[in-house]
């Protein structure tokens, strides 16, 4: 599945799109450059879940969670990451379990502690918007 989004707005509201598209359990690896939008799609899924609470950019603390009616979403940002073994003294491998969702941002840097993919969602930067890819992961 391949998609221009236009904007920041068109963004979110693809993340809201995979409300109603992803299964609540499972891994989803977000892939892009900073400012591509991978937090924009997060917040347009927590939104359009109906969680109304602040959504923050786990930059400085790996992990955000986010407790819905049926399950838990899980939004991680790897970025800071300095070895990947990090991972495993926060206990990463208690973050997936029955009920819940995890969005994986700069999943490369915690090779060897993450679990696989489910689905990979690419966004790159293309003119004023971005092209979005999701592929489903063997």
């Amino acid at each position: 599945m391949e998609r221009y989004l236009e904007n920041s707005e068109a963004t979110a509201r693809f993340g809201a799109e995979l409300w109603q598209q992803l299964p609540t359990t499972g891994v989803i690896f977000l892939r892009g450059d900073l400012g591509a939008g991978k937090t924009t799609l997060v917040r347009g899924y927590l939104r359009a879940a109906g969680f109304t609470g602040a959504i923050r950019s786990p930059t400085y603390n790996l992990v955000e969670s986010y407790p819905l009616d049926q399950h838990t979403v899980f939004h991680f940002d790897l970025y800071r990451l300095a070895d990947p073994e990090e991972l495993e003294w926060m206990g990463i491998r208690d973050y997936f379990g029955k009920h819940c969702l995890a969005f994986i941002e700069w999943p490369e840097k915690g090779q060897g502690f993450l679990p696989s993919a489910d689905k990979t969602i690419t966004l790159t930067l293309a003119n004023e918007g971005r092209q979005v890819t999701m592929n489903d992961c063997p």
